[in-house]
């Protein structure tokens, strides 16, 4: 017998009580039944997001909501700046271009968090500049950016948006929406709201929304304007996943009981325990200076194939983490700790590391990591 665990940076683990949620029959979407679930869980991912302004609840991955942001918000000819750090840093860019936005690239090392001073060097020389693009956490490098420092360059301005993947960050850190005065942001259900993959959801300020109406960017199925006219008739514009958003009612739900201090400070211990569980094995942290409590990157020993031990992990000890990604392919680990993961979820993943290095000649001494992440867990008793 091998039972298997599920603690990569998504999909993330499902609770087993939102799995039953979602099996309930299926009902029909245009019903007084399904209005009541979404508005529901419109009305909690306020609290989600802390902020006053609808919460769109899109059929989609995270990335169709950055697509819908660039779509609703911007003209083809808008120059935008990219922070691209990461892969998904660089998927902004990407979709930029495909819609004939302008991208204003700041290349910002791999394992770094964007300074803010670079930010407002750019934005000083180029001040036709729309935007600003950037991940939260950045998933592929597990680096967090400093959103509330970046969002003091865009607050006091009309024609400067602050715009937020948050798809790794949301529900996993404190990330006031409506106080630091950010204007769009984003995250997908199979992050840290527990879920399989298939909703995005998007908030933008009211500065966005007035924004959205002199966009020229063509678009049909993510349209805003009418995920927003629909929201407030407590439907969506086009079918909704209906089993997800049962889902997420549930999971929010939780997440009010839990507390949402208490569900950030969970996800800190998490992530200060495994930070500390790397360093007491002697392994060298991919974002020691600027870390995300989402997941802890780290650097397989050069010795070690990163490949075939992130394949060994999963298939020969039953426990999924994540690999590096272009450049790091092979040479890193990634250790989520977000959404349905606690204490003992932290322990298991250390000690799997543990004993896979050692099947793969290096020299660890078993349990030396648990024991430092143990330390910091104690914490939460």
């Amino acid at each position: 017998m091998k039972k298997t665990y599920l603690l990569a940076p998504g999909p993330t683990p499902v609770p087993e009580k939102v799995n039953l949620d979602m099996a309930a029959p299926m009902i029909h979407h245009r019903t007084p039944q399904f209005s009541k679930i979404f508005a529901e869980a419109a009305e909690d991912a306020k609290i989600l997001f802390q902020t006053k302004q609808d919460v769109m609840i899109l059929a989609s991955t995270g990335t169709g909501g950055m697509e819908g942001c660039i779509t609703n918000l911007f003209s083809p000819g808008d120059k935008v700046l990219v922070v691209n750090g990461g892969k998904f840093g660089e998927r902004w860019g990407k979709i930029s271009e495909t819609y004939g936005l302008v991208p204003v690239w700041l290349k910002v090392e791999w394992g770094q968090a964007a300074n803010p001073a670079d930010i407002k060097a750019l934005l000083d020389k180029e001040p036709d500049i729309k935007a600003i693009l950037i991940q939260a956490s950045e998933t592929s490098t597990t680096v967090a950016h400093p959103i509330e420092e970046i969002s003091k360059l865009t607050r006091d301005r009309d024609d400067l948006l602050l715009v937020v993947d948050g798809i790794t960050a949301v529900g996993v850190y404190n990330m006031p929406m409506d106080e630091w005065g950010i204007d769009a942001m984003i995250t997908g259900s199979q992050k840290a709201l527990q879920l399989p993959p298939g909703l995005a959801l998007v908030a933008l300020s009211d500065k966005a929304w007035k924004a959205n109406e002199s966009s020229k960017c063509p678009r049909f199925y993510f349209d805003f304007k009418k995920e927003r006219k629909n929201l407030a008739n407590q439907t969506t514009a086009y079918t909704p996943a209906v089993s997800l958003v049962t889902g997420l009612r549930s999971v929010l739900q939780s997440m009010k009981e839990e507390g949402m201090e208490n569900v950030h400070k969970r996800h800190n211990r998490l992530a200060r325990a495994t930070r500390s569980a790397v360093k007491a094995l002697g392994l060298k942290l991919v974002a020691p200076d600027a870390p995300a409590d989402s997941a802890t990157g780290l650097f397989v020993p050069e010795s070690v194939d990163g490949g075939k031990l992130v394949k060994s992990l999963r298939d020969d000890f039953g426990v999924t983490l994540a690999g590096g990604q272009d450049d790091w392919k092979g040479k890193v680990v990634r250790i989520a700790h977000l959404g349905y993961v606690d204490t003992f979820d932290t322990i298991l993943a250390i000690a799997a590391l543990e004993m896979a290095l050692k099947k793969f000649g290096h020299d660890v001494a078993l349990g030396k990591g648990v024991a430092a992440a143990q330390e910091i867990l104690l914490e939460a008793y």
